[in-house]
C-alpha cells in the first residue's frame, strides 16, 4: 500500500496543495511551522477520521475558511483509490470513495492504513489511560475496520447513560427520587455490556497478538537493554479472556455492583472507556520509572510493533515518522533506520536533513508556507 497523491484545500496552513508521492522513502524538509506536519496530519486524518494534534476539527480548518478538505489517491494490490474527506466544524463531515458518496464518514476507514510515530507519542508512556486505550482503539480498527462502528456504538451508549446519571445525581441532590431513573439506566446497562464486551474482547484479542512484536521491538530500539512487556487492566479483574458472552455478564454484574457509586458521583464507572494498557519495563511500570531514552525507546516500540502486528497480518501500512530523529540519539536513530528501510513507504519529516540517517535519503521535498516542492 502506498499514498499516491495528497491534495488538500484550505487544510490547517495550506489553501491549496498537492503532493505527489512514490513508493519507498520520501523526506520532507522543512522549519518548524511551515507545515510538515500538517501534511502528515491530514494522510492521517484519512486513514483513522481523527487528528493525532487536536481534540477537534475547527483548528483543522484554514483561518478564514469554512471548511477544509482532503483528498487522497491511495494504490493497494495494484488498485488505485481515491478518498475525499470533506470537514465542516459544527456539521456533519461528508466523505466519497472514487466520487461516489458514502453514508457515514467512517466507511473510508480501511483504505488507508498508516502507522504514525511523532513526538506526541511519549504521552503514550508518561500521559494518562485515554492515550493508550486510544492507541489500542486505533489499531484495533486499523486491522478490522468494523471496529470503527463498535466504538462509536459504545460512545454513544457512555454519553447517553452519563446525561441519565447526571440527572439521577441532581434529582437526588434535592431529594427527590431516583426509582425512574434507575429505570432507566437498566436498560442503558445492556447497551454498555454488549457494546463494550465486542469492544473490551477485540482489545485483549488485540494485546495478547500484540505483545510478542512489542517485546521483539524495544530489544532492537534498546538494543538488549531490558524487556518491554504489557498487560490489559480493567476493572473487571486479571482473569479476562475474550469471550464476549462472559464479558457482557462480567460487566452487567460489575454495574449493579457500582449503582450506588455512580449515582452518587454522576458519571458511568465500569466498562472499556476506564481501562489501561499496563506498560511494564524489567519488573516496574516504565509511567513513572522508565528514564527518559527508555521512555522513547518504549513509545517507538509500541508504534513498531503496530507497524509489525498489521504486516503480519497481510497488510502493508504506509509507515510515518514525523520530526522523530531529531528526538532520538544517534545509536536510536541507526538502529530506528534499519528497522525501517525496508518499509514499502515510509514518510519521514524533519527540520535538519542530516538528522536522518543516510540509509533513508530517499526523494527530498521541500516544505515552505503554503507550499511543498520535490527536490529529487
Amino acid at each position: 500500500m502506498h499514498v499516491r497523491r495528497v491534495e488538500l484545500t484550505d487544510f490547517r496552513s495550506y489553501e491549496r496543495v498537492a503532493v505527489d508521492l512514490d513508493p519507498g522513502v520520501s523526506v520532507l524538509v522543512g522549519q518548524n511551522g511551515m507545515g510538515k506536519t500538517n501534511l502528515i496530519e491530514a494522510l492521517g486524518y484519512v486513514a483513522t477520521l481523527d487528528s493525532h494534534r487536536v481534540a477537534t476539527d475547527a483548528p483543522l480548518v484554514r483561518a478564514g475558511a469554512t471548511s477544509a478538505v482532503i483528498r487522497c489517491a491511495i494504490v493497494h494490490d495494484g488498485r488505485e483509490l481515491l478518498v475525499e474527506l470533506e470537514i465542516v466544524p459544527g456539521k456533519a463531515n461528508r466523505a466519497r470513495l472514487n466520487r461516489s458518496p458514502v453514508r457515514r464518514p467512517r466507511e473510508v476507514l480501511g483504505a488507508l492504513r498508516m502507522v504514525l510515530f511523532a513526538p506526541e507519542d511519549l504521552e503514550l508512556v508518561r500521559g494518562d489511560p485515554a492515550e493508550r486505550r486510544r492507541y489500542l482503539d486505533d489499531l484495533l480498527v486499523a486491522r478490522q475496520p468494523r471496529y470503527a462502528g463498535v466504538r462509536a456504538d459504545y460512545d454513544r451508549v457512555i454519553k447517553q447513560r452519563n446525561a441519565l446519571l447526571r440527572t439521577a445525581y441532581l434529582t437526588r441532590k434535592v431529594g427527590g427520587s431516583r426509582n425512574t431513573d434507575l429505570s432507566t439506566l437498566m436498560v442503558w446497562d445492556q447497551h454498555l455490556a454488549r457494546h463494550g464486551a465486542e469492544l473490551l474482547a477485540g482489545r485483549l484479542e488485540l494485546v495478547a497478538a500484540l505483545g510478542p512484536h512489542l517485546t521483539k521491538a524495544y530489544d532492537a530500539v534498546a538494543a538488549g537493554r531490558g524487556q518491554a512487556t504489557i498487560t490489559y487492566t480493567s476493572a473487571l479483574g486479571d482473569a479476562l479472556v475474550a469471550d464476549r458472552s462472559g464479558l457482557e455478564q462480567a460487566l452487567l454484574a460489575a454495574l449493579e455492583d457500582r449503582r450506588t457509586a455512580e449515582i452518587e458521583r454522576g458519571v458511568t464507572l465500569v466498562g472499556p472507556h476506564r481501562d489501561d494498557l499496563t506498560l511494564v519495563l524489567g519488573d516496574l511500570p516504565a509511567k513513572g520509572y522508565a528514564s527518559h531514552g527508555e521512555s522513547w525507546s518504549f513509545a517507538l516500540a509500541l508504534r513498531l510493533a503496530a507497524y509489525d502486528l498489521l504486516r503480519s497480518d497481510g497488510i502493508e501500512p504506509v509507515l510515518v515518522l514525523d520530526d522523530v530523529f531529531a528526538e532520538l540519539d544517534a545509536g536510536r536513530r541507526d538502529r530506528l533506520a534499519a528497522l525501517v528501510s525496508d518499509a514499502a513507504q515510509l514518510l519521514v519529516t524533519c527540520a535538519v536533513p542530516d538528522d536522518v540517517p543516510a540509509t533513508l535519503r530517499g526523494t527530498r521535498f521541500d516544505v515552505t508556507t503554503g507550499a511543498v516542492t520535490r527536490v529529487h
